[in-house]
């Protein structure tokens, strides 16, 4: 039979894990001190992408396709900001510590380079599988939108971060070292 439910319910047994169920950890290595609102205030982000590149060896006119070097995509947040601007002056800091504003002085990688993590959770609250990203450091911090016609809304703005590698943390059967 090409379609049978009972067959799919079978290999679906945890009920499919859910995209609202997650937390994101950012060291700052700037200002520490938001930190602790960071796994609240992080409305939005995704599990990392990677690639594998290819290059072709040429070979009595045919082309041999391998494997090439691993790439890293961007890792994108979303915040939810506060009053207090806590998160968002800490990530302004960290990126001032990087390449100054008004001097142009930039910042060596082993002060402004940290570690950021996103948990995915199971429904019973149990971590399920946690991406830790390495070298992490922002790149881009988004604009706030001011609008008089914007009503019964938080703003949000988006940090954009570049990192060396990720690697999956506790038992997954998959060895990312």
């Amino acid at each position: 039979m090409a379609f049978n439910i009972n067959e799919f319910k079978s290999q679906l047994v945890g009920g499919g894990a859910r995209p609202t169920l997650f937390q994101v950890q950012i060291l700052n290595p700037v200002d520490p001190a938001a930190d602790i609102k960071v796994p609240f205030m992080v409305r939005a982000a995704g599990i990392p992408a990677s690639n594998l590149g290819t290059f072709q060896a040429p070979y009595f006119g045919r082309q041999v396709k391998y494997a090439g070097d691993r790439t890293f995509e961007d890792w994108t947040v979303t915040v939810i900001n506060d009053e207090d601007f806590l998160v968002r002056n800490a990530m302004e800091a960290w990126s001032n510590s990087i390449n100054t504003h008004d001097g142009n002085l930039r910042g060596l990688p082993q002060d402004y380079k940290s570690n950021g993590i996103i948990t995915q959770y199971s429904k019973d609250g149990d971590a399920i599988r946690t991406y830790v990203f390495e070298g992490l450091h922002p790149i881009s911090i988004s604009d706030i939108t001011m609008d008089w016609s914007t009503t019964d809304t938080i703003e949000e703005f988006t940090v954009t971060f570049q990192y060396d590698f990720w690697r999956v943390e506790g038992t997954t059967g998959i060895s990312t070292t």
